[in-house]
C-alpha cells in the first residue's frame, strides 16, 4: 500500500484518521508540530504499526515551506506518496471580529490556509501524472463553520475554512486530469480538545441542542469519511465537500 501524510496527526481527528488509515492498509506519516507532542505522535505510530503497516512520526511546522519539504522527504523514504490529509488546524481563540488580536489572525490564516496550500503543492508535485507520478488523493479537513459563520465565536476561523473549501474545489478541477482527486470533509461539532484550547471546554454541551441528531460526533466518525475519500471506493468523487455534522 502507498504512503499517506496526515498533518496534525498526533491527536483528535488526526490521530483517529491515522489509525483508521492504518486499518485500511496505508503506511502512515504522522505529522506533529511541537516537541511536546512527540510522545503522543509516537503513541499513534505504535497503534498504526500494531496493525501491520509502517508508520513514522515527523515533527514539522507545515506553515514553513522548507519544513513541508522535509516532511514529504520523510514520506518519500517510506514509498510513493499517494495520499495527503490536511488536518492540522487552529481556531485562533474565541473573539468578536472587532476584538480580534492581529497575531491570532495571522496564526489562524497561516495554519488553516497557507499550510494546506504548501502541503497540497508538495503532494501534487509527487502525485501528478503531469510530473511523472501515479496519481493520488487529497482530503482537506474543513468545518461547517465555513457555512454557519460562527458569529460571536470565531468568524476568523470560519473564514479560513471557507478559503479551504474554495481551494478544495479549485484544486480538484485543476488536477482532475492528472490522476489526483481532491475533496474535503466539513466537520460539525466533534468532541476534541479544540474547544478547550479555544477557551470553552463546555462548548459541545452548549451547542448540542442545535444539532439535529442531538449529539456531538466522535473523531472516528470523521476518520471513516476521510478513509472513504482516499479510497478507490470514491473514485468518481472530486471537488466534493462532504458534511459530517449530524445534520447541523
Amino acid at each position: 500500500m502507498a504512503v499517506v501524510v496526515v498533518t496534525g496527526g498526533s491527536r483528535g481527528i488526526g490521530a483517529a484518521t491515522c489509525v483508521a488509515l492504518a486499518k485500511a492498509g496505508w503506511d502512515v506519516v504522522v505529522n506533529h508540530v511541537r516537541a511536546s507532542s512527540g510522545s503522543r505522535a509516537d503513541d499513534v505510530v505504535a497503534r498504526c504499526t500494531a496493525l501491520g503497516v509502517r508508520a513514522v512520526a515527523v515533527q514539522a511546522d507545515v506553515r514553513d515551506a522548507a519544513e513541508v519539504e522535509r516532511l514529504f522527504a520523510a514520506a518519500d523514504a517510506l514509498g510513493p506518496v499517494r495520499g495527503l490529509v490536511n488536518n492540522a488546524g487552529i481556531t485562533g481563540g474565541m473573539s468578536r471580529v472587532d476584538e480580534l488580536d492581529e497575531k491570532a489572525l495571522a496564526d489562524v490564516l497561516a495554519v488553516n490556509v497557507a499550510a494546506p496550500f504548501l502541503c497540497a503543492g508538495a503532494a501534487v508535485r509527487r502525485m501528478s501524472t503531469r510530473n511523472g507520478g501515479d496519481g493520488g488523493a487529497i482530503v482537506n479537513v474543513s468545518s461547517r463553520a465555513a457555512v454557519l459563520g460562527s458569529p460571536g465565536e470565531w468568524v476568523h476561523y470560519a473564514a479560513t475554512k471557507g478559503a479551504l473549501d474554495t481551494m478544495t474545489i479549485g484544486l480538484a478541477r485543476e488536477v482532475a486530469t492528472e490522476g489526483i482527486r481532491v475533496n474535503a470533509v466539513a466537520v460539525g461539532l466533534v468532541d476534541t480538545e479544540l474547544h478547550a484550547e479555544a477557551g470553552e471546554p463546555g462548548r459541545p454541551d452548549r451547542l448540542r441542542p442545535t444539532i439535529p441528531m442531538q449529539r456531538s460526533g466522535d473523531p472516528e466518525e470523521v476518520a471513516a469519511a476521510v478513509v472513504w475519500l482516499l479510497s478507490d471506493a470514491s473514485s468518481y468523487t472530486t471537488g466534493t465537500l462532504l458534511a459530517v455534522s449530524g445534520g447541523r
